[in-house]
């Protein structure tokens, strides 16, 4: 469903996804099944959004930036693509920056082009980050630090263990990986 007060230029929309009002899309950007664009978000040439994304109101999303499946991204976060903005200058290549899997962005958070979120991991609300986050971690603040990991459901966990849905995880080489269960 496009909205009718939708800018949309793209065909490169999936199945079951909603484009709401005042909402602008480019014509090469390339949007994936069951997702939903809240209104007044801006989304630019270069860009890949995977499927089951929820994109809240009041986002730009700019060339170079990449939502793998099941991201959710909060009502006014910010993404950058350029160290070095200029009026009417333009780099070579915009920063690429990647959301991964599961992961989710609180509201009005900005995010610094060039860096990867990892899968699965949490951005609290209003933070700043400036540095990759690996997979599972939960940051926030400015600048967004480290403070502890969360299970793939969103819980926040505590010794390694998520005490909502049982599943638990191991730290190796400063990975977090699911723990399979004994047979």
């Amino acid at each position: 469903m496009i909205h009718q007060l939708a800018d949309v230029h793209t065909s490169d929309i999936g199945n079951n996804t909603n484009i709401w009002q005042f909402c602008v899309v480019l014509e090469k950007a390339k949007i994936g099944n069951n997702c939903n664009i809240n209104a007044q978000c801006l989304i630019e040439n270069d860009v890949l959004i995977g499927d089951n994304v929820t994109v809240k109101s009041g986002v730009q999303i700019w060339d170079g930036i990449q939502l793998e499946d099941n991201t959710f991204i909060g009502p006014n976060v910010t993404f950058t693509n350029d160290f070095l903005p200029r009026s009417k200058r333009y780099p070579n290549a915009f920063l690429k920056t990647v959301i991964q899997k599961n992961a989710s962005i609180g509201a009005n958070s900005t995010i610094i082009g060039g860096i990867t979120i990892g899968e699965n991991a949490m951005i609290g609300a209003g933070s700043v980050v400036t540095k990759d986050i690996p997979r599972h971690a939960l940051v926030y603040g400015n600048p967004a630090k480290f403070h502890g990991y969360v299970c793939e459901c969103g819980e926040k966990l505590k010794d390694f263990a998520c005490s909502s849905c049982r599943i638990t995880y191991q730290l190796m080489d400063n990975i977090l990986n699911r723990t399979e269960p004994s047979r």
